[in-house]
């Protein structure tokens, strides 16, 4: 079986368009491939990330990342982290692994599990993109719990953002 298909369109570029600020990471370079603490099969890790300029208003934040390039028709999210008190403008390397900062609390991602899921694309499949996201949210929290799925947690996202900072890696195996 052949998993040819066209390259899936950024997503965030169909999204309502809200304000952007600034991601950073040491462990990720926009654009380019993830090292292997990133991915599944290798730490399993999430990157550090650090985020500045969110517009005034934003009263907390919500993380996430989104591989549009996996081979269904709703991508896959690879990691929701929501409710980071607004005071919050970073997250260490491996911190979905560890105490999450006020109330934060993740949502499972596409594979089940509460937490980070690094890399993990089809064996021979074209290059993936992980889009890192930090989303300012005008809300102290998004007004979902623990139960819903990723999709639940956008769609609240898509009435509750101010503005996005958006960073991606790359991986193919």
């Amino acid at each position: 079986m052949s998993l040819d298909r066209p390259v899936t369109p950024n997503p965030y570029e169909l999204l309502p368009a809200v304000g952007s600020f600034t991601v950073t990471s040491s462990d990720v370079t926009d654009g380019e491939p993830l090292s292997d603490a990133q991915v599944a099969a290798g730490g399993n890790t999430s990157p550090q990330l650090s985020w500045s300029g969110a517009p005034e208003g934003t009263r907390s934040y919500v993380v996430t990342c989104f591989d549009p390039d996996a081979p269904t028709p709703s991508g896959f999210w690879h990691w929701v982290l929501v409710d980071l008190p607004a005071d919050v403008t970073a997250l260490d390397t491996g911190a979905a692994s560890g105490a999450l900062p006020g109330s934060a609390f993740h949502v499972r991602n596409d594979a089940g599990e509460a937490g980070f899921m690094g890399a993990a694309p089809p064996e021979g499949d074209q290059p993936h993109r992980y889009f890192f996201v930090v989303h300012a949210v005008s809300e102290p929290t998004l007004g979902v719990d623990d139960s819903v799925t990723p999709a639940v947690v956008s769609f609240n996202l898509a009435f509750k953002t101010l503005a996005r900072a958006v960073l991606h890696g790359t991986y193919q195996h």
